[in-house]
């Protein structure tokens, strides 16, 4: 599956490069920019799934740069990062077209919420479905690009941490994995703190992923580690 595409329009350069390294980390394509002429001139160069533009930007505004992007495209969603009272500019944003907005300082997790929404409404669920690369093992199922787990049709709401853990799990499906192993996949190499922290996050998973349902997924190999397989 093609990557999905976003352009980050924003001039703190320190903001822009956590982006950069969030979102790639998150399985999306990016590229940058500091400057709203700049922005607008990568925007043409190619179709973008998601925009994330600034309000406060030199060359031109993002309110500007959104109003001359609605111009001749109403598809593109735009999520505007916003000062903290800036009242007046989300307003004007919402009117001049943007899809949604986050106010700085946000958190990362609301943002790849706001982002896995826009990228629901441009796209049809049953193209997103068929692009989305599920992860799976019997009746679970995990999609990397929006954050989705579903187990029996029913969506089961994770923290990053326990994503995490649970993905590499489905990656490694019938594979018996060590706590080293699992802690320097999900947590890093350079984790040094206390290895009980495996078996706690996967507490965690099991009385999400296994307790409400018949079928455990998440087995324990004695002495040896986890595994994640059909009964």
């Amino acid at each position: 599956m093609e990557k999905p595409k976003i352009l980050i329009i924003e001039d703190e350069e320190k903001i822009a490069r956590v982006l950069e390294l969030e979102l790639t980390y998150e399985g999306y394509e990016i590229r940058k920019s500091f400057d709203g002429l700049e922005g607008f001139r990568l925007y043409q160069e190619q179709s973008w799934d998601v925009i994330l533009l600034d309000v406060m930007l030199p060359g031109i505004s993002g309110i500007e740069l959104l109003r001359r992007i609605r111009s001749n495209d109403s598809r593109t969603p735009v999520i505007l990062l916003t000062a903290k009272d800036s009242v007046e500019d989300k307003v004007s944003g919402l009117d001049f077209g943007a899809n949604d907005y986050v106010t700085k300082p946000f958190q990362i997790e609301e943002l790849l919420a706001r982002i896995r929404a826009c990228l629901r409404v441009k796209y049809p669920s049953s193209v997103v479905e068929s692009n989305q690369n599920w992860l799976t093992v019997a009746d679970l199922k995990l999609s990397e690009i929006t954050h989705e787990v579903i187990r029996k049709e029913n969506k089961i709401d994770l923290t990053p941490r326990e994503f995490d853990l649970l993905a590499f799990l489905m990656k490694h499906p019938r594979q018996v994995l060590n706590r080293e192993q699992l802690l320097n996949g999900v947590w890093g190499y350079d984790y040094f703190g206390d290895t009980n922290i495996v078996d706690v996050y996967i507490r965690y998973l099991r009385n999400k992923i296994d307790k409400p349902y018949h079928t455990s997924l998440i087995h324990t190999v004695r002495g040896v580690g986890y595994v994640i397989k059909d009964a």
